[in-house]
Formats: structure tokens, C-alpha cells, sequence
């Protein structure tokens, strides 16, 4: 299971596995490519990076965004505290790589749970793809908004694919 930027990851995670997969669910999340390497960001979201980089390192994600567009995914100020100081600084080159994609990642059930704008166009793909996908309405931090609700939605998931 993965969630937001995450979601690039998972086929890379599950070849390196000593296990079988039985399903992989993508949380608001990026989609990787069906084959061949995914880059991390697209160009105009490297445009909109690099003026904010200094010295190769970019501020904490939440900086990126205007107040109106943070602050509705935190009901609880200690909540936003906490995850405003556990958010790294990520490099600049961190967002120009492509992850390697390896071939027949999604032989397994694969789902997609969507909160919302702006993942709608990830959940239309994965439903291209023939995934189940499920809606569960909030911002892009809903699961800490909704955990319980969240899980449910999870298990769910997990348990029809």
C-alpha cells in the first residue's frame, strides 16, 4: 500500500520482496508506469520546483502550497504540527529521476482508493487498468482526517482483489 508519491514506488519495493505480493493498493497516489522507467514529477511540476530550490534542496512540502490550499487538509492543529515537523527537505534531483519500472509488476490484484482532486485523472488510469477503485471524499491527507474510515476502505480493498 502506498500513498501519494509513494505509489512510484511499488513495483521497485515488490521485485526487491523475498515474498509474494497478494495485492497492492495506491492511496491518492501516482501511478507507475505499465512499463519502462516512471519519471517522479512531471515537467510542469519540475517548473514549478526549481525556483523554490536552494542549494539542490527544496522546503517542506506543505511550504509549497498557499495557506488556503494547506490548511483544509488538517482539522487538528497538533496533527498539522506533527506533520510539518516530520516532513524532510527533499533534494531537487529527488523529483528529476525516473524510477525503474520492472516488467509485469501489476501481475497481481491492483486497486486504487481516491480522495480527490488532484488524483482523479491516477483513479481514471487505474480503472483503464482494470483496477477496482473506491472514492472516499477529502483532501489528500484525509487518512489522518478519517482513519478509521480510511481502514475501512483499505480492508476492503484488500480483501476483493
Amino acid at each position: 500500500m502506498a500513498h501519494s508519491n509513494a505509489g512510484l514506488f511499488l513495483p521497485a519495493i515488490r521485485s526487491g520482496l523475498d515474498h509474494p505480493v497478494t495485492s497492492s493498493i495506491f492511496v491518492d497516489a501516482a501511478l507507475p508506469a505499465q512499463t519502462g522507467p516512471t519519471p517522479v514529477a512531471t515537467p510542469d511540476l519540475l517548473e514549478f520546483l526549481r525556483p523554490m530550490a536552494v542549494n539542490g534542496r527544496l522546503p517542506r512540502w506543505t511550504d509549497w502550497w498557499d495557506e488556503a490550499e494547506v490548511a483544509p487538509m488538517f482539522t487538528d492543529p497538533t496533527m498539522r504540527q506533527t506533520v510539518i515537523e516530520e516532513q524532510p527537505t527533499l533534494p531537487l534531483s529527488y523529483y528529476e529521476q525516473h524510477i525503474p519500472v520492472p516488467d509485469g509488476w501489476d501481475d497481481h490484484p491492483c486497486s486504487y482508493l481516491l480522495f480527490g482532486p488532484p488524483y482523479d485523472d491516477h483513479a481514471d488510469q487505474a480503472g483503464e487498468r482494470g483496477w477496482r477503485v473506491a472514492h472516499l471524499p477529502g483532501a489528500h491527507l484525509h487518512q489522518i482526517i478519517d482513519p478509521a474510515g480510511t481502514a475501512r476502505h483499505l480492508v476492503e480493498l484488500a480483501a476483493t482483489t
